[in-house]
Parts: C-alpha cells; sequence; structure tokens
C-alpha cells in the first residue's frame, strides 16, 4: 500500500473564519492533521484495488493484443494515419463551414431539436433507457467481435 504525505496551506473551501470544515471529508482516504497554524498536512493512502481493473488498461491490453495478433502491420499504421487524417480533415471542414454567416445558426438549432428528441425518445422512461442500454452494449460487442 503506498501513502503519500503533503504539507499544504488548507484549502479556502474548507476554511470558515477561524475554523476548519475538514469535518465533512471524514470518510475520504485521507486524514488532516496540524502541523503548524494555518498548515494542514493530508496523508493519503492507496487503497487495495487492482489496477488491471481500470479500463485504459484494458484497451491499452486490447490493442497490443490486435498489434500482436495481426499478420499484416502496415495495413494497421495505414488505418491509424487514414484516422490521424479524417480527424485533421474533418476538423478543418468544421473550422470552414463555422466561419459561414448562416449556417452555423441553423446547424445550432438543429442540434439543439435532435437533443431535445434524443432526451424525449430514450431518457425520460425507463423501458426506454433500458432499450438504450441493451442497444449499447449490442453495438459494443458487435464492434469489439464478441
Amino acid at each position: 500500500m503506498a501513502s503519500f504525505a503533503a504539507n499544504l496551506p488548507p484549502p479556502p473551501l474548507l476554511v470558515h473564519g477561524k475554523r476548519t470544515l475538514s469535518r465533512a471529508f471524514q470518510k475520504l482516504p485521507f486524514s488532516p492533521i496540524r502541523v503548524k497554524p494555518n498548515r494542514v498536512a493530508y496523508i493519503v493512502k492507496a487503497t487495495g484495488e487492482s489496477s488491471e481493473s481500470s479500463t485504459s488498461l484494458t484497451i491499452v491490453k486490447s490493442i497490443q493484443n490486435l498489434w500482436d495478433s495481426s499478420e499484416d502491420r502496415l495495413a494497421l499504421i495505414g488505418l491509424g494515419f487514414a484516422a490521424i487524417v479524417a480527424i485533421w480533415a474533418s476538423a478543418n471542414l468544421v473550422t470552414a463551414i463555422d466561419k459561414l454567416p448562416v449556417i452555423p445558426n441553423v446547424l445550432e438549432l438543429v442540434g439543439i431539436l435532435f437533443s431535445s428528441w434524443f432526451i424525449y425518445r430514450y431518457l425520460v422512461f425507463k423501458p426506454d433507457r433500458e432499450e438504450l442500454f441493451q442497444f449499447i452494449n449490442k453495438s459494443v460487442l458487435d464492434v469489439l467481435g464478441r
């Protein structure tokens, strides 16, 4: 278990007059200790969770598995380069459209209308939310090939 200690001045949100409000944070995994007047030392301890459960590591491992299992690595490099070019081109296209006089306002209105329709269609009622979660899970499994 790793721990970290720091000697910091109290944050302005935790000080009310001459009284600190760190009692609200007693359930968090750090403990304040008085060192000097107007100074608070915090000792933070890491939890015992496994780092393999994080999403970023699973994404990195899946990319490593894809790279290791691929026979045509040149094609993967080409796809990566094409993705970077596509992102760059779309950013420039959005910038060019944004400079036109009326189109950004129309697109903003379309976005607001579509967002309000999406919220009403999928997020307001519980059966619709469950349908959306099922659709998202199915799409993720289709993309990952499971």
